[in-house]
């Protein structure tokens, strides 16, 4: 009796599979038509002001601060994950969004007036910012506002389609199946369905920010905790910490390969390569053993 062939990908399955080349090149179109758009927009403005400036001009203008916005996107993704808001810290993460605005800004202008200096000197001439910071900072901060929001909203997207996962809670009317405080199996949520996933199957977990990533058979399933809180819920005879931003299933080890650092590279049964520090190491080999 033959096999059934394997279940086609969903589109879910493949947008998630193309997610990262996506994400570089939204930032990458998105940054090319800001510069052209706004070039060819503000060119018209000075031709219809009869400024005296020259088309390079115009151009280095745009052009560099639509550059100085990419350069920044990947500190602004690694801050929003870091810290990110939700329902019920927002009123705490305004201070230090509102600081993180200014340094936004501050980074912006440096590297924008940077390239137009050198693309001035090239010209022979000298660059004059003036004293339009102000101005620049409420540009700015509608800017930084925009990427915010659309990274947080672009976030809970994904989470919806990999399936976000949570810890079961206890009912409130009956004791609860298992032991919460060393949970067996995660509750995920995905596209509205519910399914539940055992924690023996988690093969690997990696920090993200607030978040866990779960790694059972090839998917990725986010819990909102740090990771050494669930280190703390987990087996410790099953699930070992390898790094500071990963945990292991013993299980799932094929092979340790040491390195000269000191350092070492676990090599998991389905081909994933998990670093495992020094300081890991010894334990784990004894743990392993």
């Amino acid at each position: 009796m033959s096999a059934s062939p394997p279940a086609a990908p969903s589109a879910a399955e493949r947008f998630l599979s193309v997610r990262r080349p996506f994400e570089v090149g939204y930032w990458l179109v998105t940054c090319l038509l800001s510069a052209v758009g706004n070039s060819a927009t503000a060119w018209m403005d000075v031709q219809r002001a009869g400024l005296d400036y020259a088309r390079w001009e115009v151009v280095a203008w745009e052009t560099s601060s639509a550059v100085a916005l990419l350069a920044l996107v990947p500190a602004v993704a690694w801050f929003t994950a870091r810290w990110p808001v939700h329902l019920d810290n927002w009123v705490r993460r305004l201070p230090l969004y509102a600081l993180a605005s200014v340094a936004w800004s501050l980074s912006h202008v440096g590297l924008m007036v940077g390239m137009r200096a050198l693309v001035y000197r090239l010209h022979g001439l000298e660059y004059a910012f003036g004293n339009d910071y102000l101005y620049e900072y409420l540009k700015d901060a509608r800017t930084f506002l925009g990427i915010v929001v659309l990274m947080h909203g672009y976030r809970i997207l994904v989470r919806r389609l990999q399936g976000e996962a949570s810890l079961l809670s206890a009912p409130d009317d009956a004791p609860p199946l298992e032991p919460v405080e060393r949970p067996e199996r995660f509750l995920v949520r995905k596209l509205g369905r519910e399914f539940l996933v055992a924690a023996a199957d988690i093969e690997w977990v990696q920090a993200a920010g607030n978040y866990a990533n779960l790694h059972v058979r090839n998917k990725v399933y986010p819990l909102r905790s740090t990771l050494s809180d669930l280190q703390a819920r987990l087996d410790p005879a099953r699930f070992v910490r390898v790094h500071r931003s990963h945990l292991v299933n013993l299980s799932a080890i094929a092979s340790i390969e040491p390195l000269d650092s000191g350092d070492a590279r676990i090599h998991l049964h389905d081909g994933t390569v998990v670093p495992c520090s020094r300081r890991y190491r010894e334990p784990l080999r004894a743990l392993a053993g």
